[in-house]
Protein backbone atom coordinates (compact mmCIF):
# COMPACT_ATOMS: atom_id res chain seq x y z
CA UNK A 1 0.00 0.00 0.00
CA UNK A 2 3.14 2.33 0.34
CA UNK A 3 3.33 2.79 -2.99
CA UNK A 4 0.36 4.11 -3.58
CA UNK A 5 0.70 6.66 -0.69
CA UNK A 6 0.56 10.06 -2.53
CA UNK A 7 0.61 13.48 -1.03
CA UNK A 8 1.81 16.47 -3.40
CA UNK A 9 2.90 19.15 0.13
CA UNK A 10 0.69 21.99 -0.21
CA UNK A 11 2.04 25.40 0.30
CA UNK A 12 5.67 24.13 0.66
CA UNK A 13 7.72 26.95 0.03
CA UNK A 14 6.42 29.61 2.16
CA UNK A 15 6.24 27.29 5.25
CA UNK A 16 9.36 26.22 5.03
CA UNK A 17 10.91 29.75 4.44
CA UNK A 18 8.56 30.69 7.17
CA UNK A 19 9.50 28.01 9.87
CA UNK A 20 13.37 29.24 9.20
CA UNK A 21 15.03 25.90 9.14
CA UNK A 22 18.46 26.31 11.17
CA UNK A 23 21.19 23.93 11.55
CA UNK A 24 20.90 20.99 13.85
CA UNK A 25 17.86 22.03 14.53
CA UNK A 26 14.32 19.84 15.68
CA UNK A 27 11.54 19.84 14.11
CA UNK A 28 7.88 18.27 14.37
CA UNK A 29 5.62 17.25 11.84
CA UNK A 30 2.66 16.68 13.40
CA UNK A 31 0.89 15.51 10.46
CA UNK A 32 3.58 13.68 8.04
CA UNK A 33 1.46 12.41 5.87
CA UNK A 34 4.10 11.05 2.96
CA UNK A 35 6.80 12.86 3.97
CA UNK A 36 6.95 15.90 2.02
CA UNK A 37 7.20 18.38 4.10
CA UNK A 38 9.32 16.31 6.30
CA UNK A 39 12.06 15.88 3.49
CA UNK A 40 11.80 19.38 2.50
CA UNK A 41 12.53 20.48 6.54
CA UNK A 42 15.60 17.91 6.55
CA UNK A 43 17.09 19.10 3.37
CA UNK A 44 16.79 23.01 4.75
CA UNK A 45 20.06 22.90 6.59
CA UNK A 46 22.63 20.34 8.15
CA UNK A 47 22.23 17.96 10.85
CA UNK A 48 18.19 18.58 11.26
CA UNK A 49 16.54 16.23 13.06
CA UNK A 50 12.49 15.94 12.86
CA UNK A 51 9.52 13.74 14.45
CA UNK A 52 7.18 12.70 12.53
CA UNK A 53 3.08 11.94 14.05
CA UNK A 54 0.13 10.97 11.76
CA UNK A 55 -2.95 8.67 12.48
CA UNK A 56 -2.60 6.60 9.43
CA UNK A 57 -0.42 3.69 9.07
CA UNK A 58 -0.51 3.93 5.89
CA UNK A 59 1.24 7.74 6.31
CA UNK A 60 3.39 6.42 8.29
CA UNK A 61 4.82 3.44 6.38
CA UNK A 62 5.32 6.18 3.36
CA UNK A 63 6.78 8.63 4.91
CA UNK A 64 9.70 5.97 6.39
CA UNK A 65 10.09 5.09 3.26
CA UNK A 66 10.68 8.12 1.88
CA UNK A 67 12.84 9.38 4.44
CA UNK A 68 15.26 6.33 4.58
CA UNK A 69 18.05 8.32 3.90
CA UNK A 70 17.55 10.30 7.27
CA UNK A 71 16.69 7.60 9.45
CA UNK A 72 18.91 8.51 11.96
CA UNK A 73 17.75 11.70 11.72
CA UNK A 74 14.39 10.83 12.35
CA UNK A 75 11.32 9.39 14.81
CA UNK A 76 7.85 8.59 14.41
CA UNK A 77 4.77 8.56 16.36
CA UNK A 78 1.40 7.13 15.20
CA UNK A 79 -1.33 8.77 16.60
CA UNK A 80 -3.59 11.90 16.87
CA UNK A 81 -1.20 14.85 17.02
CA UNK A 82 -3.23 16.30 20.29
CA UNK A 83 -2.70 13.40 22.19
CA UNK A 84 1.23 13.67 21.61
CA UNK A 85 3.56 13.77 24.48
CA UNK A 86 7.02 14.86 23.78
CA UNK A 87 9.74 13.40 25.86
CA UNK A 88 10.90 15.35 28.66
CA UNK A 89 12.85 18.66 28.10
CA UNK A 90 12.41 18.14 24.25
CA UNK A 91 11.92 21.64 22.70
CA UNK A 92 11.24 21.81 19.42
CA UNK A 93 12.59 24.89 17.06
CA UNK A 94 9.62 24.57 14.52
CA UNK A 95 6.16 23.18 14.21
CA UNK A 96 4.70 22.01 11.45
CA UNK A 97 0.58 20.78 10.46
CA UNK A 98 -0.88 20.55 7.18
CA UNK A 99 -4.58 19.76 7.71
CA UNK A 100 -5.14 18.41 4.52
CA UNK A 101 -6.18 15.15 3.73
CA UNK A 102 -4.14 13.05 1.46
CA UNK A 103 -4.43 12.28 -2.29
CA UNK A 104 -4.39 8.53 -1.12
CA UNK A 105 -7.33 8.75 1.42
CA UNK A 106 -9.11 10.43 -1.49
CA UNK A 107 -8.66 7.61 -4.23
CA UNK A 108 -8.35 4.71 -2.19
CA UNK A 109 -12.11 3.83 -2.36
CA UNK A 110 -12.36 1.22 0.49
CA UNK A 111 -11.62 3.90 2.79
CA UNK A 112 -14.71 5.79 2.06
CA UNK A 113 -13.39 10.12 1.54
CA UNK A 114 -14.72 10.01 -1.96
CA UNK A 115 -18.16 9.03 -3.70
CA UNK A 116 -16.06 8.83 -6.93
CA UNK A 117 -15.86 5.41 -6.43
CA UNK A 118 -18.05 3.00 -4.46
CA UNK A 119 -16.63 2.29 -1.24
CA UNK A 120 -17.48 1.43 2.93
CA UNK A 121 -18.70 4.61 4.23
CA UNK A 122 -15.80 4.56 6.74
CA UNK A 123 -13.53 7.61 6.22
CA UNK A 124 -10.97 6.43 9.66
CA UNK A 125 -7.92 8.47 9.50
CA UNK A 126 -6.91 5.91 12.11
CA UNK A 127 -8.24 2.51 11.46
CA UNK A 128 -7.93 1.60 15.41
CA UNK A 129 -11.01 3.36 16.61
CA UNK A 130 -14.41 2.51 16.24
CA UNK A 131 -16.81 5.38 14.74
CA UNK A 132 -16.98 5.28 11.28
CA UNK A 133 -19.09 7.03 9.01
CA UNK A 134 -21.56 4.08 8.51
CA UNK A 135 -21.90 4.55 12.38
CA UNK A 136 -23.12 7.98 11.86
CA UNK A 137 -25.08 7.74 8.84
CA UNK A 138 -27.07 4.85 10.00
CA UNK A 139 -27.35 5.23 13.18
CA UNK A 140 -27.67 9.17 14.13
CA UNK A 141 -30.90 11.20 15.10
CA UNK A 142 -31.99 13.64 12.11
CA UNK A 143 -31.81 16.08 14.21
CA UNK A 144 -28.16 15.28 14.98
CA UNK A 145 -27.21 14.73 11.04
CA UNK A 146 -28.94 18.23 10.10
CA UNK A 147 -26.43 19.61 13.07
CA UNK A 148 -23.36 18.19 11.75
CA UNK A 149 -23.74 18.78 8.11
CA UNK A 150 -24.75 22.57 8.84
CA UNK A 151 -21.99 22.90 10.72
CA UNK A 152 -19.09 21.21 9.76
CA UNK A 153 -19.76 20.92 6.10
CA UNK A 154 -21.64 24.63 6.02
CA UNK A 155 -24.70 22.90 4.35
CA UNK A 156 -27.46 25.21 3.48
CA UNK A 157 -30.02 22.18 3.04
CA UNK A 158 -28.85 19.90 5.77
CA UNK A 159 -32.31 19.50 7.31
CA UNK A 160 -33.68 18.18 3.76
CA UNK A 161 -30.18 15.79 2.94
CA UNK A 162 -30.65 14.34 6.81
CA UNK A 163 -34.85 13.48 6.39
CA UNK A 164 -33.73 11.72 2.96
CA UNK A 165 -30.65 9.90 4.41
CA UNK A 166 -32.91 8.69 7.58
CA UNK A 167 -36.03 7.61 5.48
CA UNK A 168 -33.62 5.91 2.45
CA UNK A 169 -31.54 4.02 5.48
CA UNK A 170 -29.02 1.93 5.44
CA UNK A 171 -26.14 2.73 3.98
CA UNK A 172 -23.82 0.63 2.94
CA UNK A 173 -21.34 2.53 -0.15
CA UNK A 174 -20.23 5.76 -0.30
CA UNK A 175 -22.19 6.02 -3.73
CA UNK A 176 -25.40 5.12 -2.17
CA UNK A 177 -25.27 7.60 0.02
CA UNK A 178 -23.79 10.51 -2.87
CA UNK A 179 -27.02 8.90 -5.25
CA UNK A 180 -29.35 9.35 -2.39
CA UNK A 181 -28.31 13.08 -1.31
CA UNK A 182 -27.99 13.97 -5.18
CA UNK A 183 -31.92 12.77 -5.73
CA UNK A 184 -33.34 14.89 -2.66
CA UNK A 185 -31.68 18.07 -4.03
CA UNK A 186 -33.33 20.65 -6.14
CA UNK A 187 -31.81 20.56 -10.29
CA UNK A 188 -30.10 23.77 -9.93
CA UNK A 189 -28.07 22.48 -6.95
CA UNK A 190 -26.88 19.34 -8.68
CA UNK A 191 -25.69 21.27 -11.48
CA UNK A 192 -23.68 23.58 -9.51
CA UNK A 193 -19.73 23.73 -9.12
CA UNK A 194 -19.56 20.90 -6.89
CA UNK A 195 -20.95 17.43 -6.50
CA UNK A 196 -24.28 18.35 -4.22
CA UNK A 197 -22.71 15.30 -1.73
CA UNK A 198 -19.44 17.23 -0.87
CA UNK A 199 -20.30 19.42 1.89
CA UNK A 200 -21.69 16.36 3.40
CA UNK A 201 -18.88 14.14 2.71
CA UNK A 202 -17.30 16.85 4.58
CA UNK A 203 -18.72 17.31 7.36
CA UNK A 204 -19.02 13.72 7.99
CA UNK A 205 -15.31 13.27 7.20
CA UNK A 206 -15.03 15.90 10.09
CA UNK A 207 -17.26 14.42 12.13
CA UNK A 208 -15.48 10.80 12.03
CA UNK A 209 -12.01 11.63 13.26
CA UNK A 210 -13.30 14.81 15.59
CA UNK A 211 -10.77 17.32 13.80
CA UNK A 212 -12.09 20.36 14.57
CA UNK A 213 -12.30 19.45 19.09
CA UNK A 214 -8.35 17.67 17.94
CA UNK A 215 -7.55 20.86 16.32
CA UNK A 216 -8.25 22.98 19.07
CA UNK A 217 -7.20 20.81 21.62
CA UNK A 218 -3.60 20.64 19.32
CA UNK A 219 -3.40 24.84 19.33
CA UNK A 220 -3.97 25.05 23.18
CA UNK A 221 -0.74 23.12 24.34
CA UNK A 222 1.60 22.72 20.66
CA UNK A 223 2.71 26.33 21.87
CA UNK A 224 4.57 24.99 24.93
CA UNK A 225 6.39 22.56 23.15
CA UNK A 226 8.18 25.27 21.06
CA UNK A 227 11.48 26.78 21.90
CA UNK A 228 11.51 30.72 22.64
CA UNK A 229 11.51 31.82 18.99
CA UNK A 230 10.66 29.15 17.82
CA UNK A 231 7.96 29.12 14.98
CA UNK A 232 4.48 27.09 14.25
CA UNK A 233 2.70 26.69 10.61
CA UNK A 234 -0.47 25.41 9.87
CA UNK A 235 -1.64 24.93 6.86
CA UNK A 236 -5.63 24.68 6.46
CA UNK A 237 -8.47 23.82 4.04
CA UNK A 238 -11.30 25.08 4.87
CA UNK A 239 -12.67 27.97 6.19
CA UNK A 240 -13.86 26.16 10.08
CA UNK A 241 -10.50 25.40 10.32
CA UNK A 242 -8.44 28.47 9.09
CA UNK A 243 -11.00 30.57 11.94
CA UNK A 244 -10.38 28.60 14.44
CA UNK A 245 -6.07 29.22 13.54
CA UNK A 246 -6.40 32.52 13.18
CA UNK A 247 -8.36 33.57 16.05
CA UNK A 248 -6.05 31.15 18.16
CA UNK A 249 -2.82 32.72 17.45
CA UNK A 250 -4.50 36.02 17.76
CA UNK A 251 -5.38 35.49 21.18
CA UNK A 252 -2.62 33.37 22.63
CA UNK A 253 -0.31 35.67 24.92
CA UNK A 254 2.33 32.69 24.24
CA UNK A 255 2.16 33.82 20.25
CA UNK A 256 3.44 36.08 17.69
CA UNK A 257 1.89 36.34 15.01
CA UNK A 258 3.81 36.33 11.44
CA UNK A 259 1.01 36.27 9.17
CA UNK A 260 -1.05 39.80 9.25
CA UNK A 261 -2.11 38.50 6.39
CA UNK A 262 -3.09 34.92 4.93
CA UNK A 263 -0.67 33.41 2.88
CA UNK A 264 -2.41 31.57 -0.19
CA UNK A 265 -1.56 28.94 -3.10
CA UNK A 266 0.31 31.21 -6.17
CA UNK A 267 -1.60 30.89 -9.60
CA UNK A 268 1.62 28.21 -10.55
CA UNK A 269 1.00 26.14 -8.27
CA UNK A 270 -2.98 25.87 -8.17
CA UNK A 271 -2.06 24.84 -11.59
CA UNK A 272 0.07 22.52 -10.63
CA UNK A 273 -1.73 21.07 -8.00
CA UNK A 274 -5.54 22.32 -8.09
CA UNK A 275 -6.21 20.98 -4.40
CA UNK A 276 -4.05 23.64 -3.59
CA UNK A 277 -6.90 26.56 -4.12
CA UNK A 278 -8.42 26.47 -1.05
CA UNK A 279 -5.54 26.33 0.87
CA UNK A 280 -4.41 29.00 3.49
CA UNK A 281 -0.95 28.85 6.16
CA UNK A 282 -0.42 31.00 9.28
CA UNK A 283 2.37 31.80 11.30
CA UNK A 284 3.31 32.52 14.70
CA UNK A 285 6.31 32.43 16.85
CA UNK A 286 6.62 31.43 20.56
CA UNK A 287 7.75 34.60 22.16
CA UNK A 288 8.51 34.65 26.39
CA UNK A 289 5.34 34.76 28.53
CA UNK A 290 4.64 38.46 29.52
CA UNK A 291 7.20 39.76 27.04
Amino acid sequence: MTAQFHHVPVLAEPAIAGLEIISGGIYLDCTVGGGGHSSLILQAAENVRLVGIDRDEMAIAAATEKLTDYENRVTFWRGNFCEYKPAPNLLFDGILADLGVSSTQFDVAERGFSFRESGDLDMRMDNRQTLTAAEIVNHYKEVELANIFFKLGEERLSRRIARQIVEKRPFKTTLELANAISACVPASYRNGRIHPATRTFQALRIAVNRELESLEKWLTIAPNWLKTGGKIAVITFHSLEDRIVKHTFREDDRLQVLTKKVIIASDAEIKSNPRSRSAKLRLAQRIEQGA
